[in-house]
């Protein structure tokens, strides 16, 4: 990260998981974590008024479905992160919304990995420029010009079509290119794609 404490939001009934997970997180190297417990909905909700959290990571398995593009709508802070808490067996087609999952039994090194893929990898962003694409918005111009639709896309890296298309506005902005022929010529001279890899698709 920039310097800046990463505020994460840890929506989960159990204590001992809570406050496991905020242990876990505060061991994260290259990050800065600022988590907060919170215990029911109505908590949750009055938090997200009040403050912007970067990250809620919800147990979704409790009080039944959650609305993730609803809360992230509403959030005040537009780019919060949802990450989906799991430690039991849980239907796919609920966490098609949240922006990652981690589970009890993932290792620090794992989530650490998960945590610069969203938000790159805290040393590189100490010495590049302001501008330059994250880890995952590389991952997804490659699969951009391979023809993928977003839907593919947000399937094949386990994010919501509304996270795939936010990250494809950053993309076009900070590259200022707004054509796909424009990314394919970008991937090719970046290396982010083989030539053979578009002619296949």
């Amino acid at each position: 990260m920039n310097g800046n404490p990463l505020k994460i939001a840890i929506v989960e009934p159990s204590v001992i998981v809570r406050s496991g997970l905020t242990a876990v997180l505060k061991r994260i190297p290259g990050y800065r974590i600022q988590p907060v417990e919170i215990l029911t909905i109505d908590s949750m909700n009055h938090y997200l008024n009040i403050h912007k959290p970067d990250v809620l990571i919800i147990n979704p398995s409790f009080w039944g479905y959650f609305d993730i593009a609803k809360i992230k709508n509403e959030s005040t802070n537009t780019r919060i992160i949802c990450i989906a808490l799991i430690y039991s067996v849980i239907d796919e087609h609920l966490l098609r919304d949240y922006d990652e999952r981690i589970s009890i039994y993932d290792s620090v090194d794992q989530l650490r990995e998960k945590f610069d893929k969203l938000f790159s990898s805290p040393s590189a962003e100490n010495t590049e420029e302001p501008n330059t694409l994250s880890t995952r918005e590389k991952e997804i111009i490659a699969c951009v010009v391979r023809g993928m639709t977003n839907k593919e896309i947000a399937q094949s890296l386990y994010l919501s079509a509304h996270t795939v298309i936010t990250h494809r506005r950053n993309i076009a902005r900070k590259l200022e290119i707004h054509s796909t022929a424009g990314l394919t010529i970008y991937a090719i001279m970046n290396k982010l794609v083989e030539l053979d890899d578009i002619k296949q698709s």
